[in-house]
């Protein structure tokens, strides 16, 4: 550290780069101070404490870590006790407190520290005064912007939103191999059922149960299958016992596979569930076919 008393030439525009706002006031940092003023930062500080009534919140005030991190002093690494750094929160100084640190400290770099950082504020207020129309300007050039791309933004979400919710593809095709797609589309088809899955599948296994069990909880599920399969009543007692509640009803009246969500939304699916992806089959979507299946469904005895 060089000699307190020693005078130094300070360059002006280093100052004004050590020159920031907070809290609407323009202060300098109490670490950039010391050094101007040729003592530490330790001392510096004491000597305010020492002095406290003459500090004010308006003259000096300590920051907090959200506003070093927001003002960028470059001091993170003082802040987080890395060697050789401090493990305090910084004190600012305002233009008032800088010159009252000036009587107090009692020495002449000091003195004419605070003479050339005073100039370095005034300059910096003029620069503001001359320049408020062109920053009005500006700010209110950036208002509007920030306006914009806000109700931009909740436009563009309300429109993702609405595809989201109403976009349905209508065919899907999957080529022999493609099992892995084939189960992940099956599976986000059985989790848009809110209330009831009903699956027509004449061929199912404990298999096609796996696919059912992703359902959302408190989703029933009824499976149309034919009189003999490999699903057993074991294996529908076990997925009751999880995942409740599953009904098995018998029928032979249906060749081809539907999935009915909710009692509207009906799929026809070209391939058991059990053999998805095995060969090329295609997942289609019917439109307004729910309620003449469900008329159908309810002449079918248990």
């Amino acid at each position: 550290m060089e000699n307190e008393s020693e005078i130094i030439s300070l360059d002006a525009n280093d100052i004004k780069r050590r020159i920031f706002t907070i809290r609407g006031k323009q202060v300098m940092l109490d670490s950039d101070l010391a050094e101007y003023f040729g003592t530490i930062t330790g001392n510096l500080n004491r000597a305010m404490k020492r002095n406290i009534k003459r500090f004010p919140e308006n003259f000096c005030f300590q920051i907090t870590a959200e506003e070093v991190l927001k003002c960028q002093f470059g001091i993170s690494n003082q802040l987080y006790g890395i060697q050789g750094g401090r493990r305090t929160l910084p004190f600012v100084y305002t233009e008032q407190g800088i010159a009252m640190l000036t009587s107090v400290l009692h020495t002449e770099r000091a003195i004419a520290a605070s003479i050339s950082i005073m100039e370095a504020f005034v300059e910096m207020r003029h620069f503001i005064a001359n320049n408020a129309a062109l920053f009005d300007k500006i700010s209110s050039v950036e208002l509007r912007q920030l306006e914009y791309q806000k109700q931009a933004d909740k436009k563009f979400d309300q429109l993702f939103e609405y595809i989201g919710e109403h976009t349905e593809t209508h065919q899907k095709i999957f080529f022999d191999g493609q099992i892995y797609d084939a189960f992940s589309l099956l599976i986000e088809l059985i989790q848009k059922a809110e209330q009831e899955i009903i699956l027509i599948d004449g061929y199912v296994d404990v298999s096609t149960l796996n696919i059912l069990a992703k359902k959302q909880s408190g989703v029933a599920v009824t499976i149309y299958t034919f009189t003999k399969t490999k699903l057993t009543a074991q294996d529908v007692a076990v997925f009751n016992a999880q995942y409740p509640k599953l009904e098995v009803k018998r029928t032979n009246i249906f060749h081809d596979r539907f999935l009915i969500l909710d009692g509207k939304t009906v799929y026809h699916i070209g391939a058991s569930l059990k053999d998805a992806g095995k060969k090329c089959f295609g997942i289609t979507l019917m439109k307004d076919a729910g309620p003449e299946l469900m008329k159908k469904l309810k002449k079918i005895k248990s």
